[in-house]
């Protein structure tokens, strides 16, 4: 599946995962443990993903742009 953008709500032990198609449709919701997090994105295509700026979301930026995704930071509201 091709996702236009997915959104991580980062937490300690689950993470929730809403993405969205081209039309911005939700196709994906979807909560991962912190471990499955990588598998899971390694398995897609090049895709944007939202992320609310903390500590630990520069670390899953990291994470994520090594596997060829776009990451970007929103700030915290």
């Amino acid at each position: 599946m091709k996702f236009k953008r997915i959104a991580i709500d980062t937490s300690k032990y689950v993470f929730t995962l809403h993405g969205v198609d081209e039309q911005d449709r939700p196709v994906l919701r979807r909560e991962l443990k912190r471990a499955q997090v990588e598998p899971f994105f390694a398995k897609l295509p090049a895709t944007e993903v939202v992320l609310e700026a903390c500590g630990g979301s520069h670390h899953w930026g990291r994470v994520l742009l090594r596997l060829g995704h776009q990451v970007r930071l929103i700030p915290a509201q």
